[in-house]
């Protein structure tokens, strides 16, 4: 990467990548239906926000390592509905367990290498923003899911006090 890139991007997943907490608003096991869609076991179907598969997807081709930290205590549903939407492909850490997201960040920068100033992180809780930013890592706050203009924001953010 670049001076002025970061190294490790980090998304929660609930209200961050998608409309929903998937402990409590869906119910899975979850299933692909003939056209793509994502359905619950009630047969509710499930959305990610409108822009992150092609965000994940841009972020992913221009070379920047992503990784995924939620609390859910919904772990396998989690990993299920990321498998269903495709996105696997694009993260190298998953750290999906409840507790706090600094034991998220702690694994994530013991597994990789990556010093937490090398970070990005995206959550739509204030709490998290807080704990994660006191690591040392740029921490965005998301208010209605991710979306190409407020990554493209935090990579301005991050160029601006890294560089």
């Amino acid at each position: 990467m670049a001076p002025g890139k970061p190294k490790l991007i980090v998304f929660d997943l609930d209200y961050t990548l998608w409309p929903f907490w998937v402990d409590t608003h869906v119910t899975p096991p979850f299933k692909k239906g003939s056209t793509g869609e994502i359905f619950d076991s009630f047969g509710s179907k499930i959305k990610c926000y409108p822009e992150v598969p092609e965000v994940l997807k841009n972020l992913h081709d221009e070379g920047y390592i992503l990784g995924v930290a939620s609390r859910t205590g919904e772990i396998q549903g989690a990993k299920q509905l990321m498998t269903l939407f495709g996105w696997d492909k694009y993260f190298s850490y998953k750290e999906i367990f409840p507790g706090s997201k600094t034991t998220h960040f702690k694994n994530m920068k013991k597994q990789s290498g990556i010093d937490y100033s090398e970070m990005m992180f995206f959550d739509d809780e204030q709490r998290n923003i807080r704990d994660i930013s006191e690591l040392g890592v740029l921490s965005i706050f998301v208010n209605n899911g991710v979306s190409k203009r407020v990554v493209e924001e935090g990579k301005k953010q991050y160029f601006s006090q890294r560089s």
